[in-house]
């Protein structure tokens, strides 16, 4: 009896065991179950990463440790060329560039135009005019933007070289208490193309072209960095104060200068420069002391060079390369006492009192039976003598009236009795890149780099 009691126990707490056991094992696995669980919930709700996200993210991985230049390689084409091609904008003057107000102004568009302002849009058809006057309600929405659906924006109401001019980009008007200011925004590329064939002729060899795109690019690469006028937002004017824009129409060569050269500038010592340019050369350049500029390390790049090859002055045979002008002392004595706003009655005499590199005039002193008066730098220099009341002879033969300045700082002056003969050379301000002299080069076979070394000194183009 007592056998079976024990056996009985030892039954009992077997199972008692078993079940205990079997408890933990319920528990343990409840638990393991549970933790993946909550496992599985954590990793859902994190963002699932979209087909784009894993491109992007795999460029990461792919750029880490790659150089700039190699990035650079694999941008985008279209992005690329956006990056280097900003946008400009230019304001328009009226006709003959003499203010920056318009009375009024009339656009159309062989496309149609859109024109929006404030929150506010409105669509115009095929060739239909847009006047709109200072006063136009629109503008109490602030400045009024009118694009072309396709193409070109032609302003109708000015005129230019070649009649009433197009633009590309956007024409942006502001009302202002003298008038509407236009401003055209545009990629710098596509305001070049109206640049180029207005500062230099379109029948100029191609590689004396692409020298002036690239001049034009870094010109206006420069002016970018600040707004000319900052009450319009405004980078440059489309005048000779800046570069002449749009005043004659673009042409295939000139376009072609510009995307043969897209986003090329002269750099001097690895900073974006500005790259004066004028006419014809006299055979020499000089610096900018002749605007009152001492020379530095920031300029250096203008230096004074002489424009010639194997075969002599490129520019020798050229009419503007030698010139001279006979004036009646009465004349000259007017024009002197006009210009400067001092009168000193009849000149008696005048003498170069100080050159500069290149042989240039920098310093000018007239005396007359009344007073005498000094001028300096080459602008103001061609500016007391200049007048259309005398004749040029250019060494061709030819001749054309007197203009607002002398045609070049580059002169000596001598009396023969009651006349002074004024000899000189070159037209403009003899400073950086002489484009009838560009245009010889390239037809000696020189490249537009090779053109470009030659009146810059120590550059780089890239």
């Amino acid at each position: 009896m007592k056998k079976k009691q024990k056996k009985n126990k030892e039954r009992l707490l077997y199972y008692g065991i078993a079940l205990l056991t079997a408890v933990f094992v319920v528990v343990g696995l409840t638990a393991a179950i549970k933790g993946v669980a909550e496992e599985s919930a954590e990793v859902s709700s994190v963002k699932e990463v979209k087909p784009e996200d894993e491109e992007k993210a795999d460029k990461v991985k792919a750029d880490h440790g790659k150089t700039d230049e190699e990035k650079n390689e694999e941008t985008d084409p279209d992005e690329k060329i956006k990056a280097d091609n900003p946008d400009i904008r230019v304001l328009v003057m009226t006709n003959g560039f003499s203010d920056i107000t318009h009375s009024q102004v009339s656009l159309s568009s062989e496309s149609g135009m859109i024109v929006t302002y404030g929150e506010n849009k409105k669509e115009y058809k095929e060739e239909k005019s847009l006047k709109i006057a200072p006063d136009h309600e629109w503008f109490d929405e602030g400045a009024v933007r009118v694009g072309a659906k396709k193409g070109k924006i032609k302003i109708e109401s000015i005129k230019r070289g070649d009649g009433q001019p197009s633009y590309d980009g956007v024409i942006e008007l502001r009302s202002t208490a003298e008038g509407i200011v236009i401003v055209n925004e545009l990629p710098v590329e596509s305001y070049l193309c109206g640049v180029v064939p207005s500062e230099m002729p379109a029948s100029y060899e191609l590689e004396a072209l692409k020298a002036q795109a690239v001049c034009a690019r870094s010109y206006a690469y420069r002016q970018m960095e600040k707004y000319a006028y900052p009450e319009y937002e405004a980078h440059i004017n489309d005048s000779t104060s800046y570069q002449v824009y749009n005043n004659s129409k673009q042409a295939k060569a000139s376009s072609k200068a510009v995307k043969e050269t897209a986003g090329q500038t002269v750099r001097y010592k690895g900073e974006i420069v500005s790259t004066y340019f004028y006419s014809t050369s006299c055979g020499k350049t000089t610096t900018m002391e002749a605007w009152g500029t001492k020379p530095g390390k920031k300029n250096g790049y203008l230096y004074s060079a002489e424009v010639k090859g194997e075969n002599g002055d490129y520019e020798k045979d050229l009419p503007w390369y030698r010139w001279s002008v006979t004036a009646p002392a009465e004349t000259l004595s007017d024009l002197i006492g006009l210009n400067t706003g001092k009168d000193i009655g009849r000149l008696e005499s005048i003498e170069i009192t100080k050159r500069g590199p290149g042989d240039v005039a920098i310093a000018m002193k007239a005396v007359g039976d009344e007073g005498s008066v000094t001028v300096k730098t080459e602008n103001k220099i061609r500016k007391a003598l200049g007048g259309s009341e005398y004749k040029i002879r250019r060494q061709d033969g030819s001749e054309t009236d007197g203009r607002d300045l002398l045609p070049s700082a580059f002169f000596t002056v001598e009396k023969k009795g009651d006349k002074f003969v004024i000899q000189g050379g070159g037209f403009g301000h003899g400073i950086g890149m002489s484009q009838t002299g560009a245009n010889e080069m390239a037809k000696q076979g020189k490249n537009y780099k090779e053109i470009l070394a030659l009146f810059y000194k120590d550059i780089t183009v890239e």
